[in-house]
């Protein structure tokens, strides 16, 4: 009977073990963590990924870290793969929040359910603006309002974030646009360049380098607080329903969320625990911060628990809200 107690005091003991093991960044040693990107190389997601990659391992001693590229369909691909890994913690990725759309609208091919991920946090705030051409002609927001023609809109593709931003932003203020699909990386620029498009909804972080070399202008800011952009007038100002109101706010909910990170769902909490930790770690990193300042990626961490809350709140919109955003989804 002795024996018996002694034996079963010792599995306890050893599943206790093994459980803290589990715990600890040791569980990542000598494993390969695979990051998921769900955007071709080069642009704003790759590069963030890439760094945020290759400063991990450091926080998680005897790991390596290997990007994978796997775009398409506006980020769902790779949001379905990471989606659909095992939980183990050794498949995590980044997306854009251009999915908050395709989960409200139930977009053809989407896999996944954002409520469900692991969450382990996101890097930026992506403040999102209107950006004009010089060669279009116009002076001010004001010269957009006033347009007889549909305007020209540069954008990756229908589903992606750049699609959406755009779509909503022409149901809130009742715009007259024509958006050309099909842009990826800076290809967009290089088009208001040569006069085909006169304008592009993103980040400010992924345009201002085609401000700052005096091609363009920021127009218009449709998210953020008053200290970005100053002088610039702000969306608020043009909405004049309630209707705009909402979608405006979707759009300044989702600048929050930028650059996310995430696993698939079931990733066990003390792993997921780890990998957050891990994060934070990284996020603070003055090395890594001075990289991400040299290319020019900016910093605006949040946790893991904190994006699932906003994530969840995004997605809790009222039917006609649904409605409208399926409507600029079909282009309608």
């Amino acid at each position: 009977m002795l024996k018996r107690i002694l034996a079963v005091i010792a599995l306890a003991v050893l599943s206790s073990s093994t459980a803290f093991a589990a715990a600890t960044p040791d569980y990542f040693k000598g494993k390969t963590i695979t990051y998921i990107v769900a955007t071709s190389p080069g642009g704003g997601y790759d590069s963030y990924s890439r760094l945020i990659s290759r400063y991990l391992p450091k926080y998680l001693p005897g790991s390596r870290v290997l990007v994978k590229n796997v775009p398409g369909a506006g980020n769902i691909i790779g949001a379905n793969e990471i989606y659909g890994a095992k939980p183990d913690g050794f498949t995590i990725g980044m997306f854009n929040t251009g999915l908050i759309y395709d989960q409200l609208i139930k977009r053809q091919g989407v896999m996944f359910d954002l409520t469900k991920f692991s969450w382990i946090g996101k890097a930026a705030y992506e403040t999102r603006a209107l950006l004009l051409s010089n060669a279009a002609g116009y002076k001010s927001f004001d010269d957009v309002l006033k347009a007889k023609g549909p305007i020209k809109f540069a954008a990756s593709g229908i589903g992606a974030a750049s699609y959406n931003d755009t779509r909503m932003l022409a149901d809130a203020l009742h715009l007259n646009v024509q958006i050309i699909n099909g842009f990826t990386g800076n290809e967009g620029e290089m088009s208001m360049l040569r006069g085909e498009v006169a304008a592009q909804v993103g980040t400010i972080d992924s345009l201002e380098a085609f401000v700052k070399s005096g091609h363009g202008f920021f127009a218009l800011a449709l998210s953020g607080t008053p200290k970005e952009l100053p002088g610039v007038p702000r969306v608020a100002q043009y909405l004049k329903d309630e209707h705009g109101r909402q979608l405006m706010g979707i759009l300044q909910s989702l600048s929050e969320l930028g650059r996310l990170t995430a696993g698939p769902p079931g990733i066990p909490a003390d792993v997921l625990g780890v990998e957050r930790q891990a994060l934070v770690q990284v996020m603070k990193d003055p090395a890594f911060l001075a990289d991400a300042k040299k290319l020019n990626l900016p910093i605006d961490y949040l946790p893991g628990d904190a994006v699932e809350t906003k994530i969840k709140a995004a997605l809790n919109q009222p039917p006609e809200i649904v409605d409208a955003l399926k409507r600029a989804a079909g282009g309608g």
